[in-house]
């Protein structure tokens, strides 16, 4: 990826990332619509009439799982990485490298969180000023000296300023609407469908629901990957366009490379990660299409253009 700066490319991935977010109601629309084709056989008068009183009950249960999801986030993250507070008087490296940064672009200093763990990881979390929180392993801040912890903080204040994090987790929530659909259906035809009187033609419907959720749920967690990565460029050159220094957060990135791995109840959580990836060679064709994370390798030479 070349670096053509950073309004540029704020605007650039502001544009795909909208289209994106877009595309995660529009495939719930998609997916009923063709459910609905598939069980009327192409009967469109039917199909059309269904489709329009179905939206708003569609509508409703997923804008209430929505509002619950998007109300509790920060509780889960926390549950799911087991991150406690991190005081002042703890570190005041942390809090004074932070604080400094967060000056120097005028934006208010978020929550400071820290997992117990050897691994070199962060990431930042949440919807509003309120609940904007950045979260740091003791690894990584152990391990990196001044300037690169630096870097990685300011790698986490750009996607809370370019509001990725408030951007990442409405994905998560959406594929997580669909993922609960695939597995409901799964086990109702695994274990329901034999109990009916009319189970052939309930199986078929069923078993039309299921592909087509399935399918849905495909696409939805591809536009998510692909939302992940994008923003992942821009926060490396936020990073740098703060502290003045890409050749600091290309070092932080090398030690972070290969020693990020660590325990997360989550996987949905686990993609906020400043890196989170299996292989270096794991982001290439189609297995790269899967991959929440751009190659470490590529994000490194990125910042070396710059």
């Amino acid at each position: 990826m070349t670096y053509t700066g950073l309004h540029t490319q704020i605007q650039r991935n502001n544009r795909r990332s909208l289209l994106l977010l877009l595309s995660f109601p529009l495939l719930i629309l998609v997916g009923i619509y063709a459910f609905l084709f598939f069980v009327e056989e192409g009967d469109f008068e039917t199909i059309n009439y269904d489709f329009i009183q179905t939206i708003p009950i569609v509508i409703a249960v997923v804008l209430v799982w929505f509002l619950i999801a998007y109300a509790s986030n920060s509780a889960l993250i926390r549950m799911s990485t087991g991150a406690a507070t991190l005081e002042r008087k703890e570190n005041m490296r942390v809090y004074n490298l932070t604080e400094n940064l967060c000056m120097s672009v005028g934006m208010k200093m978020p929550n400071l969180y820290v997992i117990n763990s050897p691994a070199l990881n962060a990431f930042a979390s949440g919807i509003n000023e309120k609940s904007y929180a950045v979260t740091l392993t003791t690894g990584i801040i152990e391990t990196l000296d001044d300037r690169e912890l630096e870097g990685v903080i300011a790698h986490e204040l750009t996607h809370i300023r370019n509001r990725d994090v408030r951007l990442l987790i409405i994905s998560i929530i959406f594929v997580g609407i669909f993922g609960f659909v695939v597995q409901v259906l799964f086990r109702s035809m695994l274990y329901g469908s034999g109990r009916r009187k009319d189970s052939k033609v309930d199986g078929r419907v069923m078993l039309i629901a299921l592909v087509v959720a399935a399918i849905v749920y495909l696409l939805s967690i591809l536009f998510k990957f692909a939302l992940s990565r994008k923003r992942e460029y821009l926060a490396d050159a936020g990073a740098v366009e703060m502290t003045k220094n890409p050749q600091a957060m290309a070092n932080a990135l090398r030690k972070i490379s290969g020693n990020h791995d660590l325990e997360v109840k989550s996987s949905d959580v686990k993609q906020m990660f400043i890196a989170n990836y299996a292989k270096a060679n794991a982001n290439s064709g189609i297995s790269g299409m899967f991959a929440t994370h751009p190659p470490i390798e590529k994000r490194i030479a990125f910042l070396e253009q710059m």
